[in-house]
């Protein structure tokens, strides 16, 4: 038998090992992505006894998983009924100068993502982007760069856009309309940061040029098809405005559009990312079991500092774990020491807009930034670290300044 102490000694570095992994997304002499090597952590957490296997289920917090579960459902009937391919032709439609193109891809992106999960809004527009800036003659990177950040920072507006956000929504109890009421003006200025650093960084790309709009962008579902999606996302929205758990909001319009003629639900589930839902699963487990080693206590009284030094540090201390560990477990770090800050609620929102603005930092810090490089790389774009971080950085800092004293000034 393992002593107790040696088994927390090994589950530490269980750990840490696995935070690392999820922090790379992948290792590089096994085929394992975040969800595999989160799962594969937990399992042998649970098999040290670190927590046992009854205490390590009852840490996974079902609020969570049956929000994101019920928007990603929301998410796939929106997408098969074409409706991204919708939006993007609308932009394509509309835009006759490169600027103007910018604007209502960084606009659209970014509101979307507020509504919507940003995973899925990059992975909707970015075929669109690349077909309608080659349309146009154009040069793919800065828009691919534009898209990405805009709907990072448009995501950090809902509890709903991000994944990091939809773990702080189940988790600190602050309604939709709070939550919104305080990011959504920091992400409205965040998205004029983007649109201004991306025309600055790529000022040759963003002349004095007028071309053609593109029209032909191919929608092949019908009207009836986007209509019932459309209308659920908007009584799903309006059940979270009136205060309904955002779990329950999520799952009903879920079920919802689950009862139908015209879509298999066998479809709808093979689109739905179970890989994320087993992520976080896993990471829960992941955590708790942190919470059990004597790393814990260090952790906490770092974090003691960060949260009595005002939202500045925090924003930062948020920002510098995000892109350690990835914004989700960075999130799950911190929320035991949130929870009990003297001001819960301010610091809920500031770890939500530090770690969603983390995420534009570097390639690696979001999944968004990763869908995008890997369809990019399909159609022969190459977008490196460096040419991201011309971008990425500056958006980074500036947003997260600016944020932090939005919050500092209205809490």
């Amino acid at each position: 038998m393992i002593g107790a102490e040696t088994r927390a000694v090994l589950a530490e570095i269980v750990v840490v090992v696995t935070l690392i992994g999820v922090a790379l997304g992948r290792y590089p002499w096994v085929r394992m992505n975040r969800a595999s090597i989160a799962l594969v952590g937990a399992t042998t957490l649970v098999m040290l006894g670190v927590p046992p296997l009854a205490e390590g289920l009852r840490s996974i917090d079902l609020d969570t998983l049956g929000l994101l579960f019920g928007m990603m459902v929301i998410n796939v009937n929106l997408r098969l009924a074409g409706f991204f391919e919708r939006v993007g032709s609308w932009i394509a439609r509309h835009a006759n100068t490169p600027r103007r193109l910018l604007a209502l891809l960084v606009g659209c992106s970014g509101m979307l993502s507020a509504l919507l999960l940003n995973d899925t809004v990059v992975l909707a527009f970015t075929p669109l982007v690349i077909m309608t800036t080659e349309s146009l003659g154009r040069r793919p990177l800065p828009y691919l760069v534009a898209l990405v950040t805009a709907a990072n920072v448009g995501s950090v507006a809902t509890i709903t856009g991000n994944p990091q956000n939809i773990l702080i929504g189940a988790s600190s109890g602050l309604g939709y309309l709070e939550f919104s009421a305080h990011l959504a003006p920091v992400a409205l200025v965040g998205l004029v940061v983007v649109w201004a650093t991306v025309a600055f960084v790529y000022r040759a790309e963003f002349g004095a040029v007028r071309f053609e709009p593109v029209s032909a962008l191919r929608v092949t579902p019908g009207p009836r098809l986007s209509r019932k999606p459309l209308f659920t996302a908007v009584l799903v929205f309006g059940m979270l405005v009136l205060g309904t758990d955002p779990a329950l909001a999520a799952l009903a319009g879920a079920s919802v559009l689950l009862i139908t003629r015209r879509v298999r639900p066998e479809r709808v589930f093979q689109e739905v990312d179970h890989s994320m839902l087993f992520f976080f699963a896993a990471l829960f487990v992941v955590v708790h079991a942190l919470t059990r080693t004597p790393a814990m206590p260090l952790l906490e009284e770092a974090a003691s500092t960060a949260l009595h030094s005002g939202e500045v540090a925090l924003a930062f201390a948020g920002l510098a774990l995000a892109n350690l560990v990835s914004n989700v477990p960075a999130v799950m770090l911190l929320s035991p020491m949130v929870s009990s800050a003297a001001d819960p609620g301010g610091a809920w929102l500031t770890l939500a807009m530090a770690t969603t603005f983390a995420g534009n930092l570097t390639l690696l810090g979001s999944v968004a930034n990763l869908i995008v490089v890997e369809i990019a790389r399909a159609h022969g774009i190459r977008l490196s670290f460096s040419e991201y971080m011309r971008c990425g950085v500056p958006i980074t800092l500036v947003t997260l300044v600016l944020g932090s004293a939005w919050l500092g000034w209205t809490r």
